[in-house]
């Protein structure tokens, strides 16, 4: 398969097809025909889509190589399996599917005998992977039976670290199930179809070289790789010292000094005293002037680098020139016939398109014509977090507002809401000038909080919306989170979508008379504050009952937008004013029990600073836990409002389901990401954009105030008593730290190494028995193993807790199995 784009390899790929990018100095795709051709594999079909000219006229009938091609031209889009579908009678009997843009020195003999042995009729080719997150993990049993599988699963699904390699041994009948002509992928369409009908399909997990060339990333690694040898390549050159390869005529002056392991291709000439040291690969028909080095670097053919030049981790395309005193820094790309000029500074992350000149003493610190570069994965389990200037810099905010606007359809709507903080400000300004520059429609609310922002999604009827806040609690720290056009949590393919499009800088510029005004929301404080009135059904009868509260929040805006509504309540409130400075974090809950009791308060409420959560302080001192407070929730949405459906994460108490039980309520699972919590709570509100009586509990930290107040109005009763019925559980939670590569092993080591009776994987490994259960949750954005575990008992959840930690803790400290 040779028709890959290679969009994440720009500017690498702008001029050539993935397959076509050099790898010491030869296509990678050339390794893989030479490997087919080794393993006695001489007919080849390749299907080609991009660039297809560049292929054929590189490798011909094949003659040249000693195999005979067949090309196979992809006029539409068909997937990876129409593709090879569409070579027709050419898969007359057992074949190979292997992508010509990955480099792999895999055992195709044993590959093939395993196939035949086990009677497949669909062999997958797998790899243990650390961080198996960017690729299809595929689930077998132990004898090679594959039972399931997942697409790029987040760390709550992963529950094996052996993924997909993309090469395959296929009987020709599993391709009768699609047409030719017809469009569909074999990981997402053909092998579901395969596994469904219970077709013998196998992994086959090698431990040979394999490596997936998808982003620039790996494209450098698989030099080091190879210069490290851990991939058997002929190398066309001679190794003249141990790590020093050599090609035919390369001329290397008495003092340049070579630190291996490194590669000289054919023809190239270092000056005097240039360094190359460790890890740089220098292609054909180059020449580096003296004084300079180059580290860890791949350049390709017939580039002129200067005198006094430094090349760090960079990678350097064919026919460029640079010029004297230019330094070059880590994970830079020039593209081809790039020229720049003297003293230019090309920063770290830069990448810049084929044929650009950087003029004299210029520091460029950003992508050249296609704007500023964004890291691919910087979303988090909620949205994208980092400190101003630092990981989160005006450019990088400038382009994920085009990218969520190019995202959310042409010419979106999108509401921006921010606090009042100036890192907000400097954020939203940016994320603004983005959307409009796309040709989106923003609608600015300030002094926001999340669940206002929220709220503004649906009643401006907008596209989506997107929310900044900096934390008081985290100083320095400023959250974005994205929004759907129900003003909940976009998905996490939403979240690829996003990436992929910052990534490739893959968004379309308006005309500067498309730039739309913004629209700024003066006093949608008040409309949230009313339309929030409007929702309780006996306003009358709280403000006769003049409940006294207590209120505080880190945050001074969420305070005062609560005031305002509590006000409107008829409540009479006593304020922990703003950031409650006086309160040492840890003791606030202390505190606020003491002001409750103090103030005979009916309740106490500690708002979070982005207005979204609550914690309750019943008016005997007594502080509800995260978890009682969702059971309260559960309890005044069924008992005050007739909720029939509600949802509750894989790893929460099962007290919901006994609540549930006792009141006639179907309870929906789900996982514990707040997309899949939100979406499932709007799935079950009245089928419009209005939420459900729980996601405004859950979510609404203002609103939800007035709810539970108006349920005590309803059923006379206090705080106290509402905690004290909700049922009695033992439940525990915990993390333990790891590195990420190990978060794969280790749930697969879990998962496989559990009776298989007694486990759930549906999100992470959930093990249980007579004592009760415990659940190991890969963390999204951190190094760690989040552990929950609910007994019959204290001590059983203790014990969950505690076997299921120690197991952990022990496959931390040994070796891969």
């Amino acid at each position: 398969m040779a028709g890959g784009k290679g969009t994440r390899l720009r500017p690498l790929t702008c001029g050539i097809p993935k397959p076509m990018v050099p790898v010491f100095d030869k296509p990678v795709m050339e390794y893989t025909i030479q490997l087919l051709k080794d393993k006695g594999i001489h007919d080849i079909g390749v299907t080609v889509a991009y660039l297809p000219q560049v292929i054929m006229d590189y490798f011909g009938d094949g003659s040249g190589f000693g195999v005979k091609l067949k090309y196979f031209i992809e006029d539409t889009p068909l997937g990876t399996g129409g593709s090879v579908r569409n070579t027709g009678d050419f898969l007359n009997s057992t074949f190979v599917v292997i992508s010509g843009d990955a480099l792999t020195n895999l055992d195709l003999t044993k590959t093939l005998d395993f196939h035949k042995n086990m009677k497949s009729k669909a062999t997958l080719v797998l790899k243990r992977e650390p961080v198996p997150i960017e690729y299809g993990v595929v689930i077998t049993d132990s004898q090679g039976l594959i039972t399931r599988f997942l697409e790029k699963p987040s760390w709550g699904e992963v529950f094996s670290d052996t993924v997909n390699t993309g090469i395959y041994i296929l009987e020709p009948e599993v391709m009768e199930y699609y047409k030719p002509g017809e469009s569909f992928d074999f990981s997402k369409d053909l092998f579901p179809k395969l596994l469904r009908d219970k077709v013998p399909m196998y992994g086959y997990v090698t431990d040979d070289y394999w490596c997936d060339i998808g982003d620039l990333a790996s494209y450098r690694q698989v030099h080091f790789d190879i210069l490290d040898g851990k991939v058997n390549l002929a190398l066309e050159a001679t190794e003249f010292q141990k790590g020093i390869w050599l090609a035919e005529g390369a001329q290397i002056r008495r003092s340049a000094t070579l630190v291996p392991p490194v590669y000289i291709g054919k023809n190239t000439i270092i000056e005097d005293n240039v360094l190359i040291d460790s890890y740089s690969v220098i292609s054909q028909n180059c020449r580096l002037g003296s004084n300079s080095k180059v580290k860890r670097s791949v350049l390709w053919k017939k580039i002129h680098v200067g005198e006094n030049c430094g090349i760090s981790g960079g990678v350097i395309c064919s026919n460029s020139l640079i010029k004297n005193n230019v330094d070059i820094y880590e994970n830079s790309v020039i593209g081809e016939n790039t020229t720049i000029l003297e003293g230019c500074i090309i920063k770290p992350d830069v990448r810049i398109w084929p044929g650009k000149k950087i003029y004299e003493n210029t520091i460029v610190n950003h992508n050249i014509i296609w704007g500023t570069k964004a890291t691919k994965n910087i979303f988090g389990s909620r949205g994208i977090s980092g400190t101003l200037n630092l990981e989160l810099s005006p450019e990088l905010c400038s382009s994920l507002g085009s990218a969520f606007a190019a995202a959310m359809g042409k010419n979106a709507t999108l509401v921006v809401g921010s606090d009042s903080n100036p890192q907000s400000y400097i954020a939203k300004s940016s994320l603004i000038a983005g959307i409009l520059s796309v040709g989106g429609q923003a609608i600015v609310l300030d002094n926001s909080i999340i669940s206002m922002t929220r709220f503004g999604v649906a009643y401006h009827r907008a596209n989506g919306g997107v929310h900044i806040h900096t934390s008081n609690e985290k100083p320095c720290r400023t959250y974005i989170e994205f929004f759907d056009e129900k003003g909940i949590n976009i998905s996490r393919s939403k979240e690829r979508e996003i990436e992929n499009l910052l990534n490739q800088d893959d968004y379309d510029r308006c005309k500067a008379e498309d730039i739309k005004d913004i629209m700024r929301m003066e006093n949608f404080q008040e409309i949230f504050i009313r339309q929030g009135l409007e929702r309780i059904q006996n306003l009358d009868g709280i403000r006769r009952k003049n409940f006294k509260i207590v209120l505080a929040s880190h945050s001074e805006n969420t305070t005062a937008i609560a005031y305002k509504y509590l006000q409107n309540l008829g409540c009479s409130i006593s304020l922990v004013w703003g950031r409650a400075d006086n309160i040492i974090d840890s003791g606030i809950y202390k505190y606020m029990a003491g002001f409750v009791t103090r103030k005979k308060a009916d309740l106490g409420v500690i708002i979070n600073e982005n207005g979204e959560s609550l914690t309750l302080i019943d008016e005997r001192g007594r502080v509800a836990k995260e978890e009682e407070y969702l059971l309260l929730t559960e309890l005044v949405a069924i008992k005050g409002y007739g909720a029939k459906h509600l949802v509750f994460p894989h790893a929460f108490p099962g007290a919901a389901e006994e609540i549930a039980k006792n009141n006639g309520v179907k309870i929906y699972r789900t996982s514990s990401t707040p997309a899949e919590i939100m979406k499932k709570m709007m799935e079950l509100g009245d089928g419009t954009n209005n939420p459900s009586i729980q996601f405004i509990l859950n979510n609404n930290g203002v609103w939800a105030i007035g709810h539970i107040i108006e349920y005590m109005v309803k059923e006379n009763t206090k705080i106290s008593k509402l905690i004290d019925s909700i049922p009695e559980y033992y439940y525990l939670k915990k993390e333990i730290n790891c590195d990420w590569k190990d978060k794969g092993r280790i749930i697969r080591e879990i998962a496989f190494g559990a009776n298989q009776e007694d486990i759930e994987l549906i999100e992470g490994v959930k093990i249980k028995d007579s004592r009760g259960w415990a659940l190991v949750l890969p963390d999204n954005e951190r190094p760690v193993f989040n552990i929950y575990a609910e007994g019959y008992s204290q001590e059983m959840a203790q014990e969950l807790s505690a076997d299921l930690s120690e197991k952990i803790n022990l496959l931390l400290r040994n070796q891969r199995l």
